[in-house]
């Protein structure tokens, strides 16, 4: 008989809530439970719906079904606990386990604690314990939780879950493990269709061949590929790329840099600078632009190259620097210009050229106009021009060892006492040799022309000497000319000052061009009065 009583009641109590429901559906529904009791003195209130045989509890509310073991629902309270393999569900979107649970029904929010796994079409998360609000439709948790999905593990210390959004927030010890990269951030908001994270403080992404830092940014984890911000930088094949904007895409094996950018290269001691700036690692290549300079270890001292735009090839053992239109290059020692650049660091040699003459400018230009082009080289007080000029560093040694001038070589230096007096000397080829990174010697060679002014011990101007040869040898002192040696059959004299029309004291193709010579690091950068050109498609090879 007190069975069949306890079955009534249950019977009563079970349609009695089917009753409520119908009329309000906020209402925990009992569906079926093994057996029921209750125990007013140890739990007052409480409906204990128990798990019989195969009978197990059966709680509906808005939707949601959740079986248990054990049940104790409290009706006026609209909630009630559940423990022994809970199991929540939700149409068939969502299935969560547990070893407890406690839900309110007057709010839709659920605890679940003990082995918690959540299932979706597509993830899952294991954590410890967790938050359910199906009102706001989020789901929550202060435990280290994991999240897997069809090619990525997720682990965090807190997380949140926006079902409406299908998106994650992961906070504090964000760590993502996929077979292609691992990711660690402070916090992350992971989009579960779209596989799409957007990235908050501290963030490190490792791939197979790159590393990728930020502090904001935005990442998409199937085609490895996003935008980063916030002391961002990129260790991408062995370049460490800066700026305040970096893009990333791992299939095109592309990146770009915006605004205050560093490409570092670690193996050649080299940084380019810019505020634009892409990579082509297929092609080993950067290309830079927008107050583009390079700094390069020269001497234990840098060198600074500047120009519109850099191109930096070939892979680490034999970078290639490239620059285009208005080039220049500072040194403490050195300065320079030129219409563009190329600069070898596997054999040490920088060459500086001038752009080609069209064939209209090649008639309607001067002498004078077409040599103001020609690359130029400041040492000390002494100038060097020519068409084509290379430095040239011992092999393996950051250290000047020759320079070469070719076509229509020209080293002017102001007169040290003489206002208007300059020493000249002019030939179609120049070579020099440098010790510890000063001019040593300088062989000038071919139709040899000289101007220079001489003095006695005590100062007085003795004359000035004009001399046509075949070659001759400069020795410098202190950067500047020191000794003058004539070869193979020199023709000249020495002629008083006064008799040497000022006309006559400049040889054809004479240029001082001393203003335009960079002395600052803020000098490379004075906007000049030359047109603008286009950068030349450049041949990108690894050779």
């Amino acid at each position: 008989m007190k069975f069949i009583k306890t079955l009534v009641f249950l019977l009563f109590v079970s349609f009695g809530v089917r009753s409520v429901s119908a009329q309000e559906p906020r209402i925990v529904e009992i569906r079926q439970a093994g057996s029921f009791a209750k125990d007013e003195a140890q739990y007052p209130g409480a409906n204990i719906l128990l798990k019989k045989g195969s009978t197990r509890v059966h709680l509906f509310h808005k939707g949601a079904l959740i079986k248990s073991d054990k049940s104790f629902f409290y009706s006026k309270k609209n909630f009630f606990d559940a423990a022994g393999a809970v199991v929540f569900t939700q149409g068939d979107t969502l299935r969560m386990t547990s070893d407890f649970l406690e839900y309110d029904g007057a709010n839709g929010q659920a605890k679940a604690w003990g082995n918690v796994f959540l299932k979706q079409p597509d993830m899952s998360l294991e954590t410890d314990t967790l938050y359910l609000d199906r009102n706001e439709n989020i789901a929550y948790y202060d435990t280290p939780g994991t999240v897997i999905d069809s090619s990525s593990t997720l682990k965090s210390n807190r997380g949140k879950y926006f079902m409406n959004e299908k998106k994650y927030r992961f906070i504090s010890n964000v760590r993502i493990t996929n077979p292609e990269y691992n990711v660690t951030s402070a916090q992350l908001d992971y989009f579960t269709e779209s596989n799409k994270a957007y990235l908050y403080g501290p963030t490190k992404i490792i791939g197979s061949d790159y590393d990728i830092y930020c502090e904001r940014g935005y990442y998409n984890l199937d085609a490895q590929r996003g935008n980063f911000n916030q002391n961002a930088l990129i260790n991408y094949n062995q370049k460490i790329i800066e700026g305040d904007s970096l893009y990333f895409e791992n299939e095109r094996e592309y990146a770009a840099a915006t605004d205050d950018v560093s490409i570092t290269d670690t193996i050649n001691n080299s940084i380019i600078r810019g505020n634009y700036a892409e990579i082509f690692k297929a092609k080993d290549s950067a290309i830079i632009t927008r107050r583009a300079y390079a700094i390069n270890l020269l001497e234990n001292d840098s060198l600074y190259i500047k120009a519109d735009t850099l191109i930096g090839t070939g892979p680490p053992e034999h970078r290639i620097l490239r620059g285009y239109y208005n080039v220049k290059i500072l040194k403490s020692d050195i300065r320079g210009k030129s219409d563009s650049l190329y600069l070898d660091n596997q054999i040490g040699k920088i060459e500086l050229h001038k752009q080609p003459l069209t064939k209209k400018e090649d008639q309607i230009l001067s002498d004078d106009e077409k040599n103001a082009r020609n690359p130029v080289l400041w040492f000390g007080a002494s100038q060097m021009s020519g068409e084509v000029i290379h430095l040239l560093t011992e092999p393996g040694e950051k250290k000047l060892d020759s320079l070469q001038i070719f076509g229509n070589a020209f080293i002017i230096e102001q007169d040290s006492i003489s206002v208007d007096g300059f020493n000249q000397i002019a030939g179609s080829e120049l070579y020099g040799d440098f010790e510890e990174g000063a001019l040593k010697n300088l062989d000038v060679i071919k139709n040899t022309m000289v101007i220079y002014y001489l003095y006695s011990d005590t100062g007085e101007l003795i004359g000035i000497n004009k001399t046509i040869c075949s070659a001759l040898d400069i020795v410098f002192f202190n950067n500047e000319i020191n000794e003058i040696s004539f070869y193979v059959s020199p023709d000249g004299e020495v002629f008083p000052e006064e008799k040497i029309d000022q006309n006559l004291r400049k040889l054809d193709g004479f240029l001082w061009r001393v203003d335009e010579r960079p002395d600052t690091f803020e000098d490379l950068f004075l906007i000049e009065n030359v047109e603008r050109k286009k950068v030349p498609e450049v041949s990108i090879s690894k050779e």
